[in-house]
């Protein structure tokens, strides 16, 4: 197959504008050779625009495309070392914001070809911060030849991996009067040591950076924001004595004077990438185990701390969350949970946080976790992975479009271990793979070995991992293959489909087919989510190389182990971390107007209102009677008839969407699957002290015996379930009896007025509120009142137009009575005239509006204390009403 590519995008062309208006009035400028700087002969760039003209074209550029226009150009200034001596360098930069898979390579290098054509500028050095960008970069100069000859009509230009073992590129790069691209590694010149910094006499006696300086290149800046914003490789970019630099990223940390941008949003919109969906991975309903992980480790001028991901006993429940730790902390002070009885935080260093459990260490590093059975969620993940690769493929393979899954793995041991046996990963892979075969049997002439490959790079120089014992060469090929012959690994007659990873391939590094991506490793310590969709974003291409543009095609699933609402909304975090509010659009003020309500005296001074307030202004005070054995059988009863489930792993799909406030949000497109339990915990739990602990936390605590927790536990009949998910048995068994205490508190309570009541002067003369929440009301003690509902609204304009209606009052939010399951705030005091006498007696009321649907328990309650309050407690009517047509 051949790639081919549309010279003819907008989007592209208006980023490669961009950067040839700033030089708008510079004249062409020939190759000569000349001595530049003292005895080195070079064909070098020349910038003749004086910085007054180059602002102005930079801030007109800006204004074309939408851009903040900066006030100045903030040259790069330093002093460097040449071949005469020192040097003051002055140089500027510009640059260019494209989202990750809309062509960001495709677009400097053309941009390059349009300045030679344009200025006759002709040295380029690409730097990249890793061997996999460099790599894919000298891969698109490969596919884009042929469509650059044809675009430029043959202008010569030469590519090449800058090599330290092969100078004579650099003299040739210095010399030569075409296009010269070089292509370097930051790391390739980054330090004294490199061999570019050390004269040799391959070069006649030449310093190699010197024959670059000579040159004056212009830099371009693939992915600065990675391993060139620090001092030192600042300095090391200046070394080389660039003419300017052009920045290309989707993630600029300094964005120095920015000519363009092409946004998330912008490029979702526009379908210019695949749109995305979230196949979650979840491990529910299992509290049962110490979960612990390590996010971040800090030091201040005292002691080590750490940042632990925990369960903590919360008011809600146990939830998942974040803690902070120093050595000597016992986490179960941090978590109120027993699972966490044993723990201590013994040490923190070199990464890892260390606890002792008893007699027992474990170690815990950064990024890691424990206690979470991760086998079962990776085990899913592959197993959904390679299900949605096995539908797709089927689904596409008649539009002669090749599926690509990508996994990132946590470590590469789990893959390969040290004695190259598969690892845990590989063998999870192996045995989903021949289980899913069955049902999809096209596939079933291939062995899981034939269709995966795996690329690990070595931490210290990013070259290919090659000291496992006989897989040097299975490492070559699968580096070629996956890095620098994306043709063969898109043709059906290649097997490879399955691509493992752990660093190397983060950025920089795509491929158009990727249509799933399986992160087995946690994404929040590793990879951000931004990088990891951006491996995959890039529209598809057919056998033929053709662009496919159709919507229900680009499709990227990414398998994650967290729910699909956490990976949007962390996802929406980092783009507004790097976009700031301004770029992502921040929802709209409401248009609301902020009004001055006031007292109304005619209904206030009246004695209408003076009596009502007489009847109901009384506090009172409750007793309640409970019957223990009554307690009991009812929470039995509700345990029996409890849904209580073993701990499982589920898989639900969500599809990503931009809405009009330019955030991305989820949208559910599957009901949850249910995709097996998870491994049992060995030790039998203490469920009697589970439910005590639990119920001790309540506010206000409950406390029960031991005798009678066991009781409850053996008429129930439940025990099995209580031992496979004894958090979930506990935290069902804890919610009934505090139900059923709470039903038994409200049916048997009893109000008895006090002497103590609400003054009225507590009504204040005037109050402000939004204007959206009022409605305008003449026969209240306040000329408008506020609403929470549209039921609300529509309660206050019926009083309004009805005759029998005298005055009414919205209950303030500090008129409150107590019940055993916290302060209840009525709605309405009302005034009426009695339909059996109406010009003389008046009825005074208390009522609730509340819809149709049904009461939440909590609502309920309260309502039902309400109505002992008013009715048994006062003597004043008190109902629950859904409109106005229900009064009195």
């Amino acid at each position: 197959m051949e790639f081919k590519f549309d010279a003819q995008q907008d989007y592209q062309r208006q980023a490669i504008s961009a950067i040839t208006d700033v030089f708008e009035g510079q004249p062409y400028i020939e190759g000569v050779l000349e001595f530049a700087l003292g005895s080195t002969p070079a064909i070098s760039n020349r910038l003749d625009l004086d910085e007054e003209t180059l602002l102005a074209n930079l801030q007109k550029v800006q204004q074309t495309n939408g851009v903040a226009p900066d006030k100045d150009l903030l040259p790069t200034e330093q002093t460097i070392q040449s071949a005469t001596g020192k040097v003051a360098l002055r140089y500027y930069n510009f640059s260019v914001e494209m989202e990750t898979g809309t062509g960001k390579t495709y677009v400097y290098l053309r941009t390059a070809l349009d300045l030679y054509q344009k200025y006759g500028f002709r040295k380029f050095i690409v730097v990249v911060p890793s061997i996999a960008i460099r790599e894919g970069v000298m891969k698109t100069f490969q596919i884009t030849k042929k469509h650059f000859q044809q675009l430029y009509g043959n202008i010569p230009y030469r590519y090449y991996a800058y090599d330290s073992a092969n100078l004579s590129q650099v003299r040739q790069f210095a010399l030569s009067d075409s296009i010269e691209f070089m292509v370097m590694t930051i790391d390739a010149f980054n330090k004294a040591g490199n061999v570019i910094h050390q004269s040799t006499d391959r070069l006649q006696g030449e310093t190699p950076v010197h024959l670059v300086q000579s040159a004056r290149p212009i830099l371009i800046l693939d992915e600065p924001q990675t391993k060139m914003e620090g001092e030192k490789n600042i300095l090391a970019l200046g070394e080389l004595m660039p003419l300017m630099t052009l920045r290309y990223s989707a993630t600029h940390i300094n964005p120095y004077n920015r000519v363009y941008r092409l946004t998330p949003f912008d490029a979702y919109r526009q379908n210019l990438v695949k749109r995305v969906e979230v196949a979650s991975i979840i491990q529910e309903n299992d509290f049962n185990r110490a979960f612990i992980e390590v996010t971040d480790i800090s030091s201040n001028s005292r002691t080590m701390q750490a940042v632990l991901r925990v369960y903590k006993l919360q008011k809600s429940g146990v939830k998942e969350t974040t803690i902070k730790v120093k050595p000597g902390d016992y986490l179960f002070e941090k978590t109120r949970l027993p699972d966490y009885q044993d723990y201590q935080v013994y040490r923190i260093e070199y990464g890892c946080v260390v606890f002792t459990v008893g007699s027992t260490e474990i170690e815990v590093c950064k990024g890691e976790s424990t206690g979470k059975d991760k086998t079962a969620i990776y085990a899913a993940q592959i197993s959904t992975a390679i299900e949605e690769h096995f539908r797709k493929q089927r689904r596409l393979k008649s539009l002669g479009i090749k599926v690509l899954t990508l996994f990132f793995i946590d470590r590469v041991a789990n893959y390969r271990t040290e004695t190259g046996n598969n690892g845990m990963l590989r063998s999870l892979f192996d045995e989903a793979f021949n289980l899913q075969k069955v049902r999809f049997t096209e596939w079933g002439d291939y062995q899981p070995e034939q269709v995966q490959a795996a690329y690990f790079a070595k931490k210290s120089s990013g070259e290919l991992d090659d000291s496992t014992t006989g897989a040097a060469q299975k490492d070559l090929e699968a580096y070629d293959l996956i890095m620098r012959d994306k043709e063969r690994l898109l043709s059906f007659d290649e097997p490879v489909s399955f691509i493992f990873s752990h660093s190397a391939l983060n950025e920089g590094w795509d491929n158009p087919n990727i249509f799933q991506i399986c992160a087995l490793r946690d994404v929040k310590s590793h990879i951000a989510r931004r990088q990891q969709i951006g491996r995959g974003v890039r529209l598809a291409v057919n056998q033929d190389g053709d662009r496919i543009h159709d919507e229900r095609t680009n499709i990227l699933t990414v398998i994650a182990s967290e729910s699909y609402t956490q990976f949007v909304e962390a996802y929406q975090q980092e783009i507004v971390a790097i976009y700031g509010k301004d770029g992502t659009a921040p929802l709209p003020l409401n248009k609301r107007d902020e009004k001055v309500v006031q007292r109304q005296k005619q209904y206030y001074l009246s004695d209408e209102f003076r009596i009502l307030w007489d009847k109901i202004k009384h506090k009172t005070r409750y007793s309640v009677n409970i019957n223990t054995d009554r307690v009991i059988q009812d929470v039995v009863l509700a345990l029996q008839n409890s849904v209580i489930k073993a701990p499982r792993v589920t898989t639900i799909k969500a599809e990503i969407i931009v809405t009009e406030t330019n955030t991305f949000e989820a949208v559910q497109r599957t009901a949850t699957r249910d995709l097996g339990e998870t491994a049992r915990q060995s030790q039998l739990p203490d469920l009697v002290q589970r439910i005590g602990y639990l119920l001790a936390f309540q506010s206000p605590p409950i406390s029960l015996s031991r005798q009678t927790i066991l009781d409850i536990i053996r008429q129930s009949g439940r025990l099995t379930d209580g031992i496979n998910n004894p958090h979930e048995f506990a935290t069902i068994a804890v919610r009934i009896v505090k139900e059923a205490l709470t039903d038994h508190l409200v049916h048997g309570i009893q109000y008895e007025r006090i002497n103590e009541w609400y003054e009225m002067s507590l009504f204040d003369m005037e109050f402000k509120s939004w204007s959206e929440h009022l409605v305008p009301a003449t026969k209240s003690v306040y000329d408008y009142v506020e609403y929470d509902s549209n039921i609300e609204s529509a309660f206050i304009q019926a009083m309004d137009e009805r005759t029998d209606i005298r005055l009414y009052v919205k209950l303030p939010a500090w008129f409150t009575v107590p019940t055993p399951v916290g302060n209840y705030n009525p709605d309405w005091a009302i005034v009426m005239d009695d339909p059996r006498s109406p010009d003389v007696e008046k009825l005074y009321l208390v009522r609730e509006t509340k819809g149709d649907g049904e009461l939440r328990p909590t609502e309920r309650r309260k309502t039902e204390c309400g109505e002992k309050h008013f009715s048994e407690g006062l003597g004043v009517s008190y109902r629950i009403v859904t409109d106005a047509s229900e009064l009195p």
